[in-house]
């Protein structure tokens, strides 16, 4: 069994190897020509094609991370098709390679590529995007999402407060600060504003050039509103770097760590974490559907073949990758709008595939 188990996985990993650095080629090359309008646009210091390089291949570890279950796919599809027509598979089944220990085998392999996958989005991404982010603010402006920016919320001893950042700068400090701050009765007491603040040792932001506004309502008297300017305010906050760059990211490129520690955050705050907590089941069971790619193309190896191609075969198995990445987006978007349960709308595209593999499995394996 090592010496058929020796065969099948480096046949897989070589298909797999080789699928993976095919589409990831042509997804760079893709990256490349939409980053080359911005080439040279700031003049000779700002983005240049060795910077535009620079980043389309710091992208290359998000592509791995989502092309591999479906290269998985179609490099065993290739592989099972093609012993299955050389007769290869036939001659291993009459060694001793039931369907079962083949289906354990692929699913040992499955591991792997489980593995590498979880690594690929929980390690080499995130860093890898966040050093492209920050090399495209540095030659080409600012971080921002949106219009508005990110919305904050935080929740104090005695007071709450509502903070909006506009944008990152490229050396890191926070660009259109507002801090809205309101007491346990919801009623608004102070805005405070500042076109940058940066973040001090102990936590605090510090607000450059403020400009403060205390809303006093005292008894017997009628409201008003003080203003004053301060070179720098001092804003005691738990608010950390880590979760500015979070809000101001797209959730699919964070870290499940993160993605957790922000929820956490969301949620101790009153704020919804339906969208995040979605991304972080997705981050959870994304890598499993290896195992899922490998069952599925488990079948193929019991295929009889007319004519001397498998061609079709290959190309089935596209379609099928392809189709897996747009069911698990379109769950996505269903799941945040409709309010699902988080791990069920992340879950749903597997077990849909985990279904239809074992059906598959079923009755072309062990029923023929």
């Amino acid at each position: 069994m090592k010496t058929l188990r020796r065969l099948v996985y480096t046949e897989v990993l070589s298909a797999v190897v080789f699928v993976t650095f095919g589409f990831l080629a042509l997804f760079f090359f893709f990256d490349f020509v939409d980053e080359l309008p911005a080439v040279g646009r700031n003049g000779p210091n700002g983005y240049q094609l060795t910077h535009a390089l620079l980043y389309v291949a710091l992208m290359v570890p998000s592509h791995l991370y989502e092309l591999l279950p479906i290269a998985v796919l179609i490099g065993t599809i290739f592989v099972m098709a093609r012993l299955a027509q050389s007769s290869e598979y036939t001659i291993l089944r009459t060694s001793g390679l039931g369907p079962w220990r083949a289906l354990r085998m692929l699913l040992s392999l499955g591991l792997i590529f489980v593995m590498l996958t979880f690594a690929a989005g929980d390690y080499l991404a995130p860093a890898a995007d966040r050093t492209a982010q920050l090399l495209k603010t540095r030659y080409q402006g600012r971080i921002t999402v949106g219009l508005t920016g990110a919305w904050i919320k935080e929740r104090q001893v005695y007071n709450a407060y509502t903070v909006n950042v506009g944008a990152l700068s490229p050396e890191g400090d926070m660009l259109g600060v507002r801090i809205f701050e309101f007491d346990a009765r919801g009623a608004l007491v102070s805005q405070t504003q500042a076109p940058k603040a940066r973040f001090a040792e102990d936590g605090a932001w510090v607000l450059e050039d403020a400009q403060r506004s205390e809303f006093i309502t005292s008894n017997g008297e009628s409201a008003k509103v003080e203003r004053r300017r301060i070179d720098n305010y001092r804003w005691p906050t738990e608010i950390s770097p880590e979760m500015v760059s979070v809000a101001l990211l797209k959730p699919d490129r964070m870290s499940t760590l993160d993605l957790f520690q922000y929820i956490q955050h969301l949620d101790a705050n009153g704020q919804t974490a339906q969208r995040y907590e979605i991304e972080f089941w997705r981050k959870v069971f994304y890598p499993l559907s290896c195992l899922v790619m490998v069952v599925l193309a488990l079948p193929f190896a019991y295929l009889h073949f007319r004519s001397g191609s498998i061609t079709t075969y290959v190309f089935g198995g596209v379609l099928i990758g392809i189709s897996f990445f747009l069911l698990n987006n379109v769950f996505g978007y269903i799941g945040n709008l409709q309010n699902w349960w988080p791990w069920l709308t992340a879950a749903a595209p597997g077990l849909i595939y985990s279904v239809f593999s074992l059906g598959a499995f079923g009755w072309l394996v062990l029923r023929r």
